[in-house]
């Protein structure tokens, strides 16, 4: 039977008199590719943000399967302790250290999970040596099977724009998440550098075992790569299924071109 890696019952998100996601139910399963879209201010982000802990719901929960196949609720936890579960996101603008090599970067996010204390780090204790060097060993392994350990001295900000999105994403991956949430994460890019984006994710997903919960407007990208859509459109969910299905609602059509004038 195939777990179920993230599920939220109602959420609700509201900002003084405004409701950014209203009644969300969203289910995602083990391995799928799951694109959430909408028109701009739909709440996609928002929904993203109160999942990861960036904002606590104004009602409703989220839970979350942990590698042991423990549920657990979530909701309102912080960042970090989310990420820590196995959860990694990367951001609709890049929040790369632009000053720090590519390697850098990465290393950096293998932090997350490191053991030793302050003390054992400052003055390099035995402990602390033995987790270094299996970061770096883990960091070298990482960039080679994503093909980034030829730029690995190279600094983030020097990287082409599209390489600087891949790298996002690998930091991401340094974390070893489970579940991997993608915030537009082919904005900006043109056709051909989306086509490479789409079969990177799909490489991924598979290389490292990954759940993948997105948010894309480029729209060839989301019907050639997901498994399911979920729509918002003023926060709440007004459509769900495969590609075909999305492609041919009336009320998808409808939220992204608008009611004809003489209907």
């Amino acid at each position: 039977m195939i777990k179920t890696i993230l599920r939220t019952e109602h959420v609700t998100m509201q900002f003084g008199g405004v409701i950014a996601v209203n009644d969300l139910n969203i289910v995602v399963k083990e391995h799928e590719i799951i694109a959430l879209i909408g028109p701009n201010g739909a709440g996609k982000t928002t929904a993203f943000n109160d999942v990861t802990g960036v904002y606590t719901p104004t009602k409703g929960k989220v839970f979350y399967t942990k590698k042991d196949g423990t549920e657990v609720d979530i909701t309102g936890k912080k960042p970090s302790e989310i990420a820590k579960m196995g959860i990694a996101r990367t951001f609709q603008n890049i929040r790369l250290f632009k000053d720090l090599t590519v390697y850098e970067n990465v290393l950096i996010a293998k932090h997350l999970h490191l053991k030793s204390n302050f003390l054992s780090a400052t003055f390099r204790l035995p402990g602390y040596k033995k987790e270094e060097e299996a970061m770096r060993a883990d960091v070298e392994k990482l960039l080679k099977e994503v093909n980034l350990w030829d730029v690995r001295n190279e600094k983030a900000s020097s990287l082409p724009y599209g390489k600087q999105r891949y790298l996002e994403i690998v930091r991401a991956l340094a974390t070893d998440p489970q579940l991997l949430l993608l915030d537009e994460p082919a904005a900006g890019m043109n056709p051909k550098e989306t086509e490479e984006l789409t079969d990177f994710i799909r490489k991924i997903r598979d290389q490292f075992s990954l759940t993948i919960f997105m948010i894309e407007h480029h729209m060839d990208l989301v019907m050639e790569i997901s498994d399911r859509i979920y729509v918002l459109d003023f926060g709440t969910t007004i459509a769900t299924g495969n590609p075909s299905a999305i492609q041919n609602n009336e009320r998808v059509i409808k939220a992204y071109l608008g009611e004809d004038e003489d209907a």
